[in-house]
């Protein structure tokens, strides 16, 4: 009961949060609040909210989820990659929310690392700032120098930051499971699915030595790449609340200005930071999930360096063909294709007609793929694309609305580095060439000389349980179930005891067949 009450003065809380910053226009707008809920929470909030309050609905919720704190904050950054649910222009608002807060003091860092590390801070660096130089919703970094001499950033978890998240979380839920109940046109958006992915991927963040992990694999996948450069993990200083990390410098990637006080070509510097972002997806399936300005410097030799491996992202083998095969039908303006890639990929039921979706592909497509390649917006385009979900049933693949973000940052930070340079011409070689690679018609007789040749290796075990198995029925033959002998003389229907008899003449045959066919060509 107590809990229950607990729960109830939190969402009050919320909802005067929201309603002060006028952010309950934005879940009206979306039809997020059901029935005649909407019209009472607009008008509280009209009567709270704080007057002229500047900037569209997601800016106000921005703000609101702001103040709320950090698993707010979280969410409303995870909720950016759904456009399909909030809509474009309120995920595009979303996107911009800074992972910002106000620091916790220096000694409660202190106590931290020494708890983590077993060791007192001063055998384990010989300088550490106090001072944190960013603090986010979950950790911390302070600037630090090993006993070794080596110039370190270590970042450090919040105090309380995952019982405060485990509560947040539990309202989540609750919240999620209630709008579906209340609003059941939203069970196929899998809101408490949302809210599991959402837990999944904050629990990963409070791992730090994952993040380390994440780092390390980046790291050797560019190891012989000099256009692209990651920190180098200290593990013996690394733990699950604690990471420390060689200290990078560099400019922000969105900072035209000092980039080219700097001497940097804008053009070189997109070239390498397109390239990068294509073999990250395609070449490895393993990309930064948060590239955001604030996490990316190009250092002074040229080179892009990356921080934050917070949130990673996977794509397979067969979501890269994916993309690949969409590519190649975009390309084509083939939409029949770029529907049936759709279908393969499991995006959307085999039961949807093809030819209606590939006709909605192209009235999303068409105004695009018209325009010159320097105006092209690869994202907006994927991102419509997921947003047919709702005509077409399709199934949201939430790495893919990872990758729509990131492409969404990537052509935003390209653009204000160069409005006439687009990331996705510069690399179109490398993806024409991959595509020829892996998509052509060599890599497909490859692929099918892998599969045919994967079949042949099982070949042997096949042949071997064969031939088992019909040693076995030739010594005992054919054993039945009691229960099943029972229920064939019960059955009275003279059509099912042909299709039985029929089945085990099939399976005669197959066993026959197999048995010579091992003793003609063994």
């Amino acid at each position: 009961m107590f809990e229950k009450i607990a729960t109830l003065l939190r969402l009050m809380r919320i909802a005067r949060t929201l309603a002060r910053h006028d952010a309950l226009a934005a879940f009206e707008e979306e039809r997020l609040i059901p029935g005649k809920l909407a019209a009472v929470a607009v008008w509280w909030g009209r009567k709270l909210s704080r007057r002229n309050t500047p900037g569209r609905p997601g800016e106000k919720l921005a703000r609101a989820l702001t103040e709320l704190g950090p698993s707010f904050i979280k969410l409303g950054q995870f909720l950016s990659t759904r456009a399909d649910l909030l809509g474009e222009q309120l995920a595009t608002d979303l996107a911009q929310l800074q992972d910002q807060l106000s620091p916790f003091d220096g000694s409660l860092a202190k106590s931290i690392i020494e708890k983590e590390l077993g060791r007192d801070l001063e055998q384990l660096f010989l300088s550490f700032d106090m001072d944190a130089i960013s603090a986010a919703s979950i950790a911390q970094v302070h600037f630090a120098e090993t006993i070794e001499g080596e110039a370190v950033a270590v970042k450090v978890l919040r105090p309380g930051v995952e019982e405060s998240f485990r509560k947040d979380l539990k309202l989540f839920y609750s919240l999620a499971s209630l709008l579906e109940k209340s609003r059941p046109s939203f069970r196929r958006f899998r809101l408490t699915e949302v809210v599991q992915t959402f837990h999944d991927t904050v629990r990963l963040e409070m791992d730090l030595r994952m993040e380390a992990a994440g780092a390390c694999e980046l790291a050797e996948n560019f190891a012989d790449d000099f256009s692209y450069d990651t920190p180098s993990i200290d593990w013996d200083r690394t733990s699950r609340r604690v990471l420390t990390m060689s200290r990078v410098e560099g400019i922000p990637l969105d900072d035209r200005e000092a980039l080219l006080a700097a001497g940097h070509n804008l053009e070189e510097v997109l070239t390498s930071a397109a390239a990068i972002f294509f073999n990250q997806v395609f070449r490895d399936g393993f990309f930064h999930g948060d590239q955001h300005p604030g996490n990316m410097f190009v250092g002074d030799d040229g080179r892009l360096v990356a921080v934050d491996f917070g949130i990673m992202g996977r794509l397979d083998k067969n979501t890269r063909f994916f993309l690949a095969d969409m590519l190649v039908a975009l390309l084509r303006e083939d939409y029949v294709k770029l529907a049936e890639a759709h279908v393969t990929a499991g995006l959307i039921p085999a039961n949807q007609s093809i030819e209606t979706f590939a006709q909605a592909l192209r009235s999303v497509c068409q105004p695009i793929m018209g325009k010159d390649l320097s105006h092209f917006s690869f994202a907006k385009m994927l991102g419509q694309m997921l947003h047919l979900a709702e005509s077409f049933d399709m199934t949201i693949q939430p790495h893919l609305l990872l990758l729509q973000k990131n492409m969404v940052m990537a052509e935003g930070v390209s653009r204000s580095l160069d409005e006439n340079l687009n990331l996705w011409s510069l690399a179109q070689p490398l993806v024409e060439d991959w595509i020829l690679k892996n998509r052509g018609p060599e890599a497909r007789v490859r692929e099918g000389i892998t599969t045919l040749s994967g079949s042949l290796e099982k070949l042997p075990r096949l042949i071997s349980n064969l031939e088992a198995a019909s040693e076995k029925f030739s010594q005992s033959g054919l054993r039945l179930h009691s229960e099943t002998i029972q229920d064939f003389h019960k059955e009275s229907s003279g059509t099912a005891r042909w299709a039985f008899i029929l089945a085990i003449a099939s399976l005669a045959f197959s066993i026959g067949f197999t048995v010579n066919f091992i003793l003609f060509y063994g």
